[in-house]
């Protein structure tokens, strides 16, 4: 049986031995991207599962235990601010309620997509640099067909900052101390603006603003927003990766904090 090449092989395109005349260093992109998702998917999975060092001085929980919901909780009293009400299991991470719907949407992020296409999936991997598959489909088939419904995640994602800004906002104040600033506000503070940052950013939040409005002129509000909201879209890779980072080093130090190995620097109280 014989079968027919395909891609840069195929019938008719020229024949060179390589395939890709390329000599710049086109896989390093690639492989930055793969390292960078790797070191938060490694990181993000233990310490969902860690199960403790979430929540300390008695108001400061990492974004990665929000909202802790789970009945394990109550080992840090003060750490679930909307009920505990899932089992305590050691496979169901405390903050299963928003977790997988946070990395629903950034997985079908129209610049997750980009990314690990090119660089786990290599479809492909850079421009004029063939891809190894033989057959393309697209999203039209599953389980890619599932990135349509990235503007529905995309609304979870926005309750779930809400949240996180209610956690940022509720770390001034300490139970017995009052209201208190510490270095962990702040922490916890920028860490929530970069997030509000990616989530605002997004290509559906620009779309619900003004992606059907046919006359910006007889909606001057929805307009106004979304120029602003496009200025951010550009920047829309920058926040990707960078509220990675700034997710993993706010879950460090608080996590670092309530191990004890660090105290957190009060301004005021």
């Amino acid at each position: 049986m014989t079968t027919t090449a395909q891609g840069v092989g195929a019938p008719g395109r020229a024949q060179i031995g390589s395939g890709s005349l390329r000599t710049d260093r086109w896989w390093l992109p690639p492989l930055a991207t793969n390292v960078g998702l790797l070191i938060f998917l490694a990181y993000a999975g233990a310490r969902t599962f860690q199960q403790q060092y979430f929540f300390a001085d008695q108001r400061y929980l990492t974004p990665f235990y929000s909202p802790c919901v789970s009945l394990g909780c109550a080992s840090e009293p003060g750490s679930s601010h909307f009920g505990m009400f899932l089992p305590d299991n050691p496979l169901i991470p405390y903050a299963a309620l928003s977790l997988p719907f946070l990395l629903a949407f950034r997985l079908t992020c129209y610049y997750y997509r980009r990314a690990y296409y090119r660089s786990v999936w290599i479809a492909p991997a850079a421009c004029a640099v063939p891809e190894p598959h033989a057959t393309y489909t697209g999203e039209t088939r599953f389980p890619l067909i599932m990135q349509n419904v990235h503007r529905y995640f995309f609304y979870i994602g926005v309750v779930v900052s809400l949240i996180n800004t209610y956690d940022a906002v509720r770390a001034f104040w300490h139970p017995m101390d009052g209201f208190v600033v510490g270095v962990g506000n702040f922490v916890l503070l920028g860490n929530v603006v970069l997030l509000w940052g990616y989530t605002l950013s997004c290509h559906s939040c620009r779309h619900v603003m003004g992606g059907r409005l046919k006359h910006f002129s007889k909606h001057p509000v929805r307009y106004w927003a979304w120029t602003r909201i496009s200025a951010l879209n550009t920047r829309h890779m920058l926040f990707a990766w960078v509220t990675l980072g700034s997710l993993i080093l706010t879950d460090l130090y608080v996590m670092l904090v309530a191990r004890g190995t660090i105290t957190d620097f009060r301004l005021i109280g």
